[in-house]
């Protein structure tokens, strides 16, 4: 078989039970030439069990075992031994419409400045709805991520800002990840169709993502990316004010942190000058 065009990254956690869906919609794709790289992230259920069963049914799949090191980890280790031009990661409990690697790669071809491409999307299991997000900008990216984790990319941007940032085992990887990659800039297109479709469960990783957490998580972006929220805001600390998803938290940072943080970033700000 040819280099696949296209790898397609699958880390799974304790996702054993929604395996086969997902991979069944990978085996429907309208696009052949691909690779699907299964990653087991330590799993204590039968993932393993499931994964090799569809390496055995085609060989376009391949599996490897990591001990638990997370999303980013599980992510960069699939990523790094793809032969694909281009990737698309996927959760182990989410799934893809039959043409979206199809339709996505045909825009590539047409503008070579793009760096990104991802499409319209639905929630399903507990909860079946359009998944409504806001348009893509860089200043909207600033105040939250509106790039869901399965978008196409090209491998050598991902290697150009280092891979999924490990340090981020909470959450929010692919904000960083998608600030990264774009924040030097790049064309970002969203197909006009639903192409994933994203998993709703009573009990999920980002459920578990609690206000200390979260303030933590902005408090990293906020230093390691202080040149773009200063760019997008004006101010580094404009996350903390204006962002809707620790706003759901109903809580307020504290006075005396954000003084601290408006200390420290005001200093990098100083250096960025």
């Amino acid at each position: 078989m040819a280099d696949p065009r296209i790898s397609i990254i699958v880390p799974c956690y304790n996702q054993a039970i929604y395996l086969d869906e997902c991979l069944s919609s990978v085996i429907q794709q309208t696009y052949n030439n691909w690779e699907c790289i299964i990653v087991n992230d330590g799993s204590p259920d039968h993932t393993e069990e499931v994964a090799k069963a569809w390496c055995e049914k085609d060989v376009r799949f391949k599996y490897i075992y990591q001990t638990n090191k997370g999303v980013s980890a599980a992510r960069n280790l699939g990523i790094s031994k793809a032969f694909g031009l281009y990737v698309l990661p996927l959760d182990g409990d989410d799934k893809i419409a039959e043409d979206y690697i199809e339709n996505a790669l045909s825009v590539f071809e047409k503008d070579a400045k793009t760096k990104v491409v991802y499409c319209k999307a639905k929630k399903f299991g507990d909860v079946n709805e359009d998944w409504v997000l806001d348009p893509f900008s860089l200043y909207n990216l600033s105040i939250k991520n509106m790039i869901f984790c399965s978008a196409l990319f090209l491998k050598k941007d991902w290697e150009k800002i280092g891979g999924y940032d490990e340090n981020m085992i909470h959450g929010v990887e692919d904000w960083e990840f998608w600030i990264a990659m774009l924040k030097k800039g790049g064309v970002v297109k969203q197909l006009d169709s639903v192409g994933f479709y994203y998993r709703i469960k009573e009990v999920s990783r980002q459920k578990l993502f609690d206000k200390e957490q979260y303030v933590a998580v902005l408090n990293y972006l906020s230093i390691k990316h202080a040149d773009f929220f200063v760019e997008q805001q004006g101010n580094p600390i404009q996350i903390y004010r204006e962002n809707i998803i620790l706003k759901k938290f109903h809580s307020k940072v504290t006075s005396s942190f954000v003084y601290k943080m408006y200390k420290c970033l005001s200093f990098i700000y100083k250096k960025i000058k």
